[in-house]
């Protein structure tokens, strides 16, 4: 892109209600290797109550039902908005419960259906057993191809359509324990079930990640500079395969 002076902007929602399990570090990861590389960034935690605004990167973290249901409405009243940002191609990464807003819905055992907002078409049933350990999965579109993290959710979730597995799981248990899947991906919209953090374990993910939201911004080919990620890689690394 020559020598451009580079920006990204992240949008992180309900970080006070969906903050499970670490998930800050997925944000802090992002702008990190962001600044390593000069690129300035942009940045806005997103309340309720709070209008969201146009942005390249949306993070929302994972949290328990009582959280969820509070997101769920208030993410329903903007879905319109943020349907036209997936199609413009912003980027998306949900972790565990914010995942699982992504698609039509979430049903609980006992309690209503949760609205989601159908950024992807799957849909989340509560399953009876936890599933709970860390998992290895494989993608067909990085390098290195395995993504790592540790998963806690009984949600069962069930991908359609033109949503596609994000990886295969080798180790763990993924989306529902069945079909051997690992969270979704549609257009520009990730899901994972992994937390631990997702993005500091998996520091290609995020640089994927930064790639897509600055191809968006400036609607050309993006080559990120390289950095020193020995520490990184030695971190993923003694991940893979790590027993459940």
């Amino acid at each position: 892109m020559g020598e451009k002076n580079l920006k990204i902007s992240i949008a992180h929602l309900y970080p006070k209600l969906l903050n499970l399990y670490g998930d800050i570090g997925n944000i802090i990861t992002l702008k990190k290797r962001c600044e390593w590389r000069g690129i300035d960034v942009e940045f806005e935690d997103i309340n309720i109550g709070d209008k969201i605004q146009k942005h390249d990167i949306y993070f929302v973290g994972g949290g328990q039902d009582k959280q969820q249901e509070e997101v769920a409405d208030e993410l329903y009243r903007q879905k319109d908005f943020l349907t036209e940002e997936r199609d413009r191609n912003a980027v998306f990464l949900g972790i565990c419960g914010g995942y699982q807003l992504f698609g039509h819905y979430y049903q609980p055992h006992d309690k209503d259906r949760l609205n989601g907002i159908s950024l992807m078409d799957a849909y989340t049933v509560a399953g009876n057993t936890r599933f709970i350990g860390n998992v290895t999965a494989k993608t067909d579109f990085l390098n290195p191809e395995t993504l790592v993290g540790f998963e806690n959710h009984s949600g069962l979730t069930y991908l359609q359509g033109d949503t596609k597995p994000l990886a295969v799981v080798e180790v763990g248990n993924g989306n529902n324990g069945k079909d051997g899947t690992e969270g979704a991906r549609f257009k520009n919209v990730f899901g994972t079930y992994l937390h631990g953090s997702f993005l500091p374990k998996n520091p290609h993910f995020a640089d994927y990640m930064i790639k897509l939201a600055l191809e968006k911004r400036y609607n050309e080919p993006v080559v990120l500079p390289s950095l020193d990620d020995k520490l990184e890689t030695m971190t993923h690394s003694s991940l893979v395969g790590k027993p459940y």
